[in-house]
């Protein structure tokens, strides 16, 4: 139907199943500028007198259903002053109505209704009627007005003074109504009706929760007499990447302008080119020559701004429209991505617009927030997963430096694939026409609105909607609308005839050798992941792989982390404190309960442990210490290190011996060694670092001058001479004696006591200075509470023999053995995985009544794989104050460690149960040397392990079993103890999916092979 309403049309709820109605009266989509009445005001680019917000309480009510609706309120005589209020924007479902829903690829009446393509349902469809009354504002009468409703999901109605003025869907674009015939003097009554489920449902099944309602801002607005309707700029350059041009689309609307201005100025207000086109026609083109230009990048993004002045047939000037403009050219050359004439990697993430509380009703301070965690977090390119943003959100990608893949608002992703197979019989849009103006009418509300941002490099087709004719007419819609960017879709991965849709290959969670496979083999595109790394939970394991092909193949340009942000909102438990809820915490069925849980980053906007694997993997600088100097590898594309200060320091055993800083310049490409001199440690045997890092000279948009943005680490080791080697305990004999009795053997010494139990199998007691530190004995462990990548890889299942194993043991013998100053209690223990399966457990108490502990296995062949090799014991819960010497200082594992860093820092037992959704294995760390176990006095335990054979450990308030058995965080029990977890090894935790990738081969435990670790347990304070 057109979208410029026939006089008369009647609307009709049969448009909501009809994909033929999408867009009744709606003004068509246009540029998203803004116009002010004054050079002055354009100048402060501030809020835009001309629009008049109508955000805030309007008037509301609920209906389950279109039946039960109060069908006539929009009349003008019918009073709605009675209702209850509701807050826009917002969600229905967020504030008191109905229930939000999560649900990833299956649509969400699913089992309750069947349904398919394009039927809705006349039962499950719930109804929001709001009516806003209001006033024309001061000083608009007699102009044109209009509302613009920012987003509202997922189809709605609108009238005024009881006449219908439009009708729209597509919940993620704007839509604008011409109010002007209806106005009447003094108060208006708006009315919109809006509807959770239309045809627009079967093309919005993203991984996302279900709401609906005015979720974005919704305003009035007048334009002047002479009004700039749309504009598109587009910007080249010449073949040496410096001289630009400006081309300028103009579309204006209104009466005759008597001439346009355009001027040209650069960030310091110069003008850099202007021209005037006297009695210009409603549809213009302008080229301006701006000369050398600063160009437009995530690294430098430099921004001009062109003044659009319009002047009325009297002279006078009406419209000034304030365009930000970055000079760039994205562009394939030889198969290759290029920005600005060089190659470009993508270090990108996806982001769903998400806030804890209000769902995708987001604030400024949300994307100010998002922004800055992105540049501080060393990514450079955002992927709008799935739907077009917020205005604002491009604005900030302009001006603080990231790159946009800009994705239109398309996912049928319930219509191809079921439970993971691929199944199209019904898949739309597919190749059935009837949904080809539905489907491309969402393509130009994008395209319209976001055409001038320079950020965005890529159109994106949507996503996870299969491939056919009508999708691959939105990719040639986008290159004939607009030949500055590149077109992207991943779904022709499941039909090479529509291959031709997307610019680029482009793959969701492809293993390393899979992208290996492809890039070796003749390919003809350039590849990006738009979707790796599934962030579910603990994850984000072996990324380095994937990073480290961007050096070693041309056309590897990145990829996109999925995803930025946990999707789950604050909800408050029986007990009245509040939690974050997931799927199926509001009685929402069918669901996927906590999928929507894959960010780097929590929902209450705190970084996540794994958001430290990320700045490093992405980090554009790379730094390779030695004792000498840094080899700095300076991989922008654009930027030189200028910006940023060599902070380099040796430490011993984690503390710092000497630091210094230097300038240091390497071009954008470069690397260079940079020398330095530190003092002489020979002679002076213990460990060592060299700790390098580029910090911000300046405060900047987005991070504090002093900001690191890249660090590098060399460590080593000064041997002790040759015959000088300590002992292990004092030479003082203390009272030394062991004790044997018939049940137990006691070591003692004059401030210490240490129990052995031959009956429990085990150590039972270590009493230093009248403190008991053991409230539970040491046990062998070989489980650890599953991820949910654990969980996905059915590890879980197939390894489950080895959670038995973990929950008792039998004890085959014991063994005293005493030497001069030491006694060595072993026990041998038999495991219910295997007849042969054998560990042994060494406890040699010293003098000084420290304990070395050294544990051994002996697997068998055909064993299933298990997490972890490690002894878990319990100290009191008053012990929680940590002081590691290790790897951190966030969690890492095995393959998620190339982030952390060897050095001191602290925490606290419970910091060590990282915020995931689910409780699950979290808070480990790897190469721990030391790590002191205290109370508030300081007083405890420390546990030692020798540089060259650290250990690995997680401390925390919970066991492996009572995190496995809670499904939320408020399920976990009453802090008793602190569980102390010291292990050879642990697997490490994967993310290539999370639906059946295991983690990688190099990064799990062989179980039919030999192991052993040693650790040692010492009085602290």
């Amino acid at each position: 139907m057109k979208q410029v309403m026939e006089q008369k049309v009647n609307p009709s709820t049969t448009w909501l199943s009809d994909v033929s109605v999408f867009a009744v009266g709606r003004v068509p989509a246009h540029s998203d500028h803004k116009y002010y009445a004054t050079a002055e005001e354009a100048q402060q680019r501030g809020e835009m007198p001309l629009r008049h917000s109508l955000n805030g309480s309007w008037k509301f009510s609920y209906a389950a259903s279109p039946a039960a609706r109060q069908a006539d309120f929009y009349k003008k005589e019918v009073s709605c002053r009675g209702w209850a209020q509701i807050e826009v924007p917002g969600h229905i479902q967020l504030q008191g109505y109905g229930n939000p829903q999560y649900v990833n690829t299956m649509y969400p009446w699913d089992g309750h209704e069947n349904l398919r393509p394009p039927m809705v349902s006349e039962d499950h469809n719930p109804v929001g009627s709001y009516v806003k009354y209001f006033d024309v504002p001061e000083g608009w009468e007699g102009r044109p007005l209009y509302v613009s409703f920012q987003g509202v999901e997922s189809a709605f109605y609108v009238w005024l003074n009881g006449e219908f003025v439009g009708y729209s869907e597509d919940s993620f674009t704007p839509s604008e109504f011409d109010l002007t015939p209806y106005i009447t003097d003094g108060e208006n009554k708006l009315a919109v009706e809006v509807y959770q489920r239309s045809t627009g449902s079967w093309l919005e099944d993203q991984d996302f929760w279900r709401f609906s309602g005015i979720f974005r801002e919704v305003y009035l607005y007048t334009i002047p007499e002479v009004h700039v309707q749309d504009l598109f700029v587009k910007t080249d350059l010449d073949e040496k990447y410096e001289a630009g041009t400006l081309l300028t689309d103009l579309q204006l609307t209104g009466k005759s302008a008597s001439k346009v201005e355009l001027v040209l100025k650069d960030a310091e207000n110069k003008v850099i080119a202007e021209q005037t086109v006297v009695s210009p026609e409603d549809n213009l083109s302008v080229r301006l020559a701006a000369g050398n230009v600063n160009l437009w990048s995530a690294e430098a993004p430099y921004l001009y701004t062109l003044y659009i002045s319009l002047y009325n047939e009297a002279g006078e000037l009406v419209e000034v429209v304030p365009q930000k403009v970055g000079f760039r050219k994205f562009e394939m050359i030889d198969k290759v991505m290029h920005l600005n004439g060089k190659r470009i990697v993508f270090k990108g993430v996806n982001r769903h617009e998400f806030n804890v509380r209000q769902g995708r009703n987001i604030t400024k301070e949300d994307m100010l927030w998002d922004i800055k965690a992105i540049k501080q977090g060393n990514m450079n390119a955002v992927r709008t997963s799935h739907y077009p943003n917020q205005t604002l959100w491009y604005e900030l990608c302009d001006e603080y430096g990231v790159y946009v893949i800009d994705e239109m608002n398309l996912e049928t992703h319930g219509s191809w694939q079921k439970m993971g197979a691929v199944e199209p019989s019904w898949n739309v849009p597919g190749n059935n026409m009837e949904w080809q103006d539905i489907v491309m009418d969402r393509a130009i509300s994008m395209v319209e609105r976001d055409k001038n941002h320079p950020s965005i490099l890529i159109w994106s087709c949507g996503n996870e909607s299969y491939a056919g004719d009508v999708i691959l007419n939105v990719s040639d819609y986008f290159r004939e609308k607009d030949s500055t960017r590149l077109v992207h879709y991943e779904g022709v991965f499941y039909d090479r005839n529509y291959d031709r849709t997307s610019d680029m290959e482009s793959r969701m969670y492809a293993k390393v050798a899979d992208i290996e496979e492809y890039l070796n083999d003749n390919p003809g595109k350039p590849y990006i992941s738009c979707e790796y790394m599934h962030a579910m939970g603990n994850s984000l394991g072996g990324i380095h792989k994937y990073t480290e092909l961007e050096q070693k193949y041309p056309m590897y340009q990145g990829g996109f982390i999925w995803d930025y942000m946990d999707q789950v909102l604050i909800k408050k438990d029986r007990y009245g404190k509040e939690f974050m809820a997931y799927g199926g915490d509001f009685d929402d069925r069918s669901t996927d309960y906590n999928f929507s849980g894959n960010g780097i980053v929590y929902a209450d906007r705190r970084w996540s442990p794994k958001m430290q694997e990320v700045k490093f993997v992405y980090q554009n600088v790379k730094l390779t210490p030695s004792l000498t100097g840094v080899t700095i590898r300076n991989e922008n594309l654009f930027v030189s290190t200028d910006a940023y200060e060599l902070v380099y320091t040796l430490n011993k055993e984690g503390k710092q011996l000497f630091t210094g800083r230097m300038d240091v310049h390497v071009a954008a490409g470069e690397e260079k060694e940079i020398a330095y001199t530190l003092p002489e440690v020979s002679g002076q045997p213990g460990e060592y670092s060299v700790d390098c890092s580029l910090v911000l000279k300046e405060e900047t948009l987005w991070a504090e001058a002093g900001y690191e943005v890249c660090f590098g680490q060399h460590v080593f080791l000064v041997e002790e001479a040759k015959g000088d080697i300590s002992a292990k305990g004092s030479a003082l004999s203390n009272d030394f004696r062991v004790v044997e009795g018939d049940v137990n053997i006691g070591v003692h010494g004059r401030d210490f006591s240490i129990m052995f139990s031959k009956q429990a199998g085990t150590l039972i007691s270590v009493n230093y200075g009248g403190r008991e530190m053991i409230s539970a004995p040491p046990a062998p462990l070989f489980w650890r509470a599953m991820t949910d990548n654990d969980k996905g890889a059915g590890f879980h299942f197939d390894s489950s023999a080895w959670y038995a194993a973990s929950l008792t043991r039998r004890t085959l013998s014991w063994e005293l053995a005493e030497s001069e100053g030491q006694a060595t209690i072993t026990y041998t223990y038999k495991l219910s995985v295997h007849e042969d399966v054998r560990v042994k457990v060494a406890y040699t108490v010293f003098t000084d009544g420290s304990i070395q502990v050294d544990s051994s296995y002996k697997g068998v062949s055909g064993l299933p794989k298990f997490p972890i090799f490690a002894l878990s014991f319990k100290v009191p819960a008053d012990y929680a104050n940590l002081d590691w010497y290790a790897k951190g200082p966030e969690e890492n594992y095995a393959d998620r460690a190339e982030g952390a860093r060897l050095t001191r820092f602290k925490n606290r037992a419970e910091d060590n149960v990282s915020a995931y959704l689910v409780p699950q294995e979290s808070g480990n760390r790897t190469g721990v040397r030391e790590v002191a176990i205290t109370n508030d006095t300081g007083k405890g335990i420390l546990i030692t392990a020798p540089a060259s054979q650290p250990v690995e450990a997680v401390i925390s308030p919970y066991t492996a079993f009572e995190l496995e058995q809670a499904t939320h965080h408020y399920e976990l029990p009453n802090v008793h103890h602190t569980v102390v977890t010291i292990a050879g090894c642990q697997m490490g935790v994967g993310g290539d999916d999370s639906w059946g990738a295991p983690v990688l081969d190099e990064f799990t435990i062989d179980p039919s092979g030999e192991l052993s670790f040693q650790f040692t347990i010492r009085n602290q304070g």
